[in-house]
């Protein structure tokens, strides 16, 4: 199995704690936080990565090179922002079979991936979306899905928004759904094609109640130190 990890956020709200990283490599116990993501996914049994990287992008290759333990480590070079969907599917062109988990590079949620992709296969969906539930969707916005698990619509961020199921940030999509000429320079995954064709594409979710954690506030970071101690042994 083959990841995408869009490696190349700012990480505009943790700058204090940052110390001139790009986000997705702030320090979690001494380790850059892709590390912990890499483990995950090695033992999920994804051999092959693609980081989708652009400020500061030394700094990650560097690091990692092209490999990382047993797995394989290519990367897709942003020379300008191009937005979470300009970054997948630039990855895309480096993904060697026809379809890709793609994950936010700030956040770690432990699903089963190989169950994700057996649903995912089942259903011939475009894209699966891993769900989570939380009791306070406040902060991320909801997603709206049928009793078949297809996802039928996205609701904005609300205060005092309630339970319900957030977008997880890990995706599988199937790279020819994404190498269509409508999706081309600079886009968002979520708002330009998840919210954008979720009444035409085969879109599913995938709920889980695994371990869910975005570093991307203080707080969360925070937190993380904590968390993760027992991750990535």
């Amino acid at each position: 199995m083959e990841a995408i990890i869009l490696a190349g956020g700012f990480g505009t709200r943790l700058k204090q704690v940052l110390n001139d990283r790009p986000k997705s490599m702030a320090l979690i116990n001494g380790r850059p936080f892709l590390e912990y993501l890499l483990d995950f996914l090695l033992a999920s049994g994804v051999n092959r990565a693609v980081l989708s990287v652009g400020y500061m992008r030394d700094m990650i290759m560097n690091h990692f090179g092209s490999r990382y333990r047993t797995m394989l480590i290519d990367y897709a070079v942003e020379e300008e922002p191009m937005g979470t969907g300009g970054g997948i599917r630039l990855a895309l062109w480096k993904v060697e079979g026809m379809r890709a988990f793609a994950l936010n590079g700030d956040s770690l949620f432990r699903v089963d991936l190989n169950r994700m992709m057996q649903a995912h296969a089942k259903k011939r969906a475009d894209i699966s979306i891993a769900l989570r539930e939380l009791q306070d969707t406040s902060r991320y916005g909801r997603v709206k899905m049928n009793k078949n698990r297809r996802i039928e619509g996205f609701e904005e961020k609300q205060q005092d928004a309630g339970p319900g199921y957030i977008n997880g940030g890990i995706y599988i999509i199937e790279k020819l759904f994404l190498m269509e000429p409508e999706f081309r320079g600079r886009f968002s995954i979520e708002k330009d094609c998840f919210e954008h064709y979720v009444s035409s594409a085969k879109m599913f979710g995938f709920p889980s109640k695994a371990y869910f954690l975005d570093i991307g506030i203080p707080e969360t970071y925070k937190k993380a130190q904590d968390d993760f101690q027992r991750f990535g042994d």
